[in-house]
């Protein structure tokens, strides 16, 4: 039977999450002390180690990322992504609310890992209680000396999406349109201010203290053997449910929505649940017995990405609610490339034309053609994932389609 796991979120509601000296009590700060005291190799390789992956979307080693830095470069740059513009994704803020030191915290290791002075917070606009409530955990954090000479600032966007992919995020901080930047060059090698810089997710950041603390082979004990660790996942939509977990990452999908979830709401029959945000794919329930790590869901044609969780029941329109999430797309893409630009327009319009009735099978195989053509083509992860709902909906949900044509 599938239970919480509670690491990041040990101590929720137990401590004030402004407070340094609270976290101190419980054990908070010991695993940056103990970073402070490895050399700067010696601590990336103990992050390899651990297996932490990207806890954003990408699912990219976080130790090797951190190692593309360049030592001798004079200025580098800590950012956290604490964009959060996936609808139905809350588990950053959730981290903020309940455990905002061990964000610091991480942000503080990986500074001394390559070796930065400056990190950076960029906040959803839709947050500023989450930037309140950050500030006065740096002022605390500042006051009690416990990040040393690691600075922190709070950043808010504007409510654009496309701020979540980390090149957007970085031309917002310098004061400019929030779109993705041509790659390469990486962050890694040139990002803030032209500078060398590392950007990672709140869920990342916060799992560090505890690496250090613990041990790598500790956290690489937790849950999926490529994926070690615990996720937080969010549910919405027709689930009794919907508030958010801790679990390791070896639980099912199954386990989060019947065990956790409570099952479908008044109880109707389970349709699809689609993980990862708006930008993820719709999964029928022949594959809820699939675990929720990275490489797992990758095998099914789905994407872990934020661990949002989305529970539609029997009675729920499939094609209608793709034609939706269509619809939010084709308004957040920030239109600097044509595949995301035009192809976020033609999308939209077919699916409203087959939502509408109007729809030929011709219209579904333009569909799929568009899609691998966005796949492919977009600038960024945006205009690559747009079209994936109606992808996977044409796979596992084909009839619907065929019934309104």
């Amino acid at each position: 039977m599938a239970e919480e796991l509670r690491v990041l979120l040990q101590y929720a509601d137990q401590i004030n999450p402004e407070s340094a000296d609270d976290y101190v009590k419980v054990g908070g700060y010991k695993g940056l002390e103990k970073a402070r005291s490895m050399d700067r190799k010696a601590l990336i390789d103990e992050v390899k180690k651990s297996g932490l992956r990207g806890r954003g979307g990408a699912g990219f080693n976080a130790g090797m990322k951190w190692s593309f830095v360049p030592q001798d470069a004079p200025i580098k740059y800590v950012v956290c992504n604490l964009d959060e513009g996936e609808p139905g994704t809350y588990k950053d803020r959730i981290i903020c609310e309940k455990n905002a030191q061990a964000l610091l915290e991480g942000m503080a290791i990986c500074g001394t890992a390559i070796s930065s002075k400056q990190g950076y917070i960029y906040c959803r606009g839709e947050y500023p209680f989450v930037v309140e409530l950050l500030k006065n955990a740096i002022k605390s954090a500042k006051a009690s000396g416990a990040l040393g000479d690691f600075d922190i600032e709070v950043r808010m966007g504007a409510g654009a999406y496309v701020c979540g992919e980390e090149t957007a995020l970085i031309e917002s901080i310098e004061g400019h349109r929030g779109e993705p930047r041509f790659k390469p060059p990486f962050p890694g090698v040139e990002g803030l201010w032209a500078a060398p810089t590392v950007v990672n997710n709140v869920e990342t950041f916060a799992c560090l203290p505890n690496i250090l603390a613990n041990g790598a082979e500790w956290f690489a004990g937790i849950g999926a053997t490529r994926y070690p660790g615990t996720k937080i996942v969010t549910l919405t939509g027709d689930i009794e449910n919907a508030t958010y977990f801790e679990v390791p990452t070896n639980v099912t999908l199954r386990d989060v929505i019947f065990t956790l979830g409570g099952g479908v709401k008044n109880g109707k029959k389970f349709k699809a649940v689609q993980v990862g945000g708006t930008s993820g794919a719709f999964i029928p329930e022949q594959n809820l017995d699939t675990q929720i790590d990275f490489d797992s869901m990758g095998s099914i044609g789905a994407a872990l990405g934020s661990g949002a969780v989305f529970v539609l029941d029997e009675t729920r329109d499939i094609v209608d609610v793709v034609t939706r999430i269509s619809k939010f797309f084709e308004h957040e893409s920030c239109g600097k490339c044509n595949p995301c630009r035009e192809g976020t327009f033609r999308l939209r319009e077919i699916m409203e034309k087959v939502n509408a009735g109007r729809g030929t099978t011709q219209d579904m195989d333009n569909l799929l053609l568009l899609s691998k053509v966005m796949q492919k083509a977009a600038l960024c992860g945006l205009g690559q994932a747009a079209p994936i709902p109606i992808e996977s909906t044409i796979k596992h949900f084909r009839y619907e389609y065929l019934r309104k044509i």
